[in-house]
């Protein structure tokens, strides 16, 4: 396994143990990011990775669905390439601090189910706090 090939499988590793993605979906996105030429061909990736051509599809599937990795199309040439997208790691960011910030309405919600004092609302509120910072924190100054 050669170094780009092994960085991918550290990134699969990290996306599936952090995020979820499932490993053939973490492998396709560690790989685009390192690989040259950065538009792939399945058959490309899949030789690169050590995937099915099945399992390749239906990765893939989820990735362009969730907008990470587009799909490209050469003239001239009937092969579909898949790169990342070009703003796919800003608006994955974008739409975490987006999921912070709808948090804090929920546990406002939450809040409202109990006295003030209520040792349950404390835990409420303190997820509620942390949320509301951390999404402060993130966004920055307008």
């Amino acid at each position: 396994m050669d170094e780009s090939t092994a960085w991918a499988e550290r990134a699969a590793a990290f996306f599936a143990e952090q995020y979820g993605i499932p490993p053939i979906a973490g492998r396709i996105l560690g790989w685009l990011m390192v690989c040259d030429p950065p538009a792939q061909s399945a058959t490309a990736i899949a030789e690169a990775i050590g995937a099915s051509r099945a399992s390749l599809t239906s990765n893939t599937n989820l990735l362009t669905a969730s907008r990470l990795v587009r799909k490209q199309r050469v003239p001239g040439d009937r092969t579909t390439y898949f790169r990342i997208d070009d703003d796919a790691w800003p608006r994955v960011v974008r739409e975490r601090i987006a999921t912070l910030a709808s948090f804090v309405d929920i546990a406002d919600d939450g809040l409202a189910l109990f006295e003030p004092g209520d040792e349950r609302a404390a835990r409420v509120q303190a997820a509620r706090d942390t949320f509301a910072w951390l999404a402060e924190a993130l966004e920055g100054p307008r």
